[in-house]
């Protein structure tokens, strides 16, 4: 997505070869017509693939998730970085790995709000390595649902996000791919 990829160029910083930040539009403060922009073109290239559910990971993959779920007349689910002190017996949880944080988390999904009879989008603001996003298809599937996709704002194609999710069948559709970063330098694939 041209727009997204001007953006990110205007307003984003490359703080170094790994490090993107794009917290004056996506992360820390939104553009919301940005990310209306984003949640059309994600709901016209998953559109008529049967899905019943958006889910994201909090925090930063709410903003375009929501939008998303708005524009395809569906639900939002947000899987917690922290367990729930109140329904600790009924949720699904896994371990993952944050890139940026360097720590590990519990992800938990409530039981119930996702269901067998679920094909579910996945969107989220960044693909690096994949972990958040591996993390919310063993929750999905705890829950039996199917998986339709998963949609990322950006994409850092230098890292194995993308192979470690195709290379398990999953198809991922990201609006910028970044082929390279280095201080204030970001080229697009």
């Amino acid at each position: 997505m041209r727009l997204l990829e001007e953006r990110i160029l205007k307003d984003g910083t490359a703080v170094n070869e790994d490090i993107l930040r794009v917290d004056t539009f996506i992360n820390h403060q939104v553009d919301p017509e940005l990310m209306q922009k984003c949640a059309k073109d994600f709901a016209s290239h998953f559109k008529g693939m049967g899905i019943t559910k958006i889910v994201t990971i909090e925090s930063s993959g709410i903003s375009p998730a929501l939008l998303t779920a708005i524009e395809m007349g569906l639900k939002l689910v947000i899987l917690k970085k922290q367990p729930s002190k109140v329904l600790n017996d009924d949720l699904y949880q896994t371990m993952i790995t944050s890139f940026t944080k360097g720590t590990n988390y519990e992800l938990t999904m409530s039981k119930g709000v996702i269901s067998e009879k679920d094909h579910v989008l996945i969107i989220d603001d960044f693909l690096a390595n994949g972990e958040c996003a591996t993390g919310a298809i063993r929750l999905i599937r705890m829950a039996h649902a199917t998986i339709a996709g998963v949609g990322v704002l950006i994409e850092k194609n230098f890292q194995p996000g993308r192979s470690k999710l195709t290379d398990a069948g999953f198809e991922v559709y990201a609006l910028a791919r970044i082929e390279s970063m280095s201080r204030d330098n970001i080229i697009f694939s």
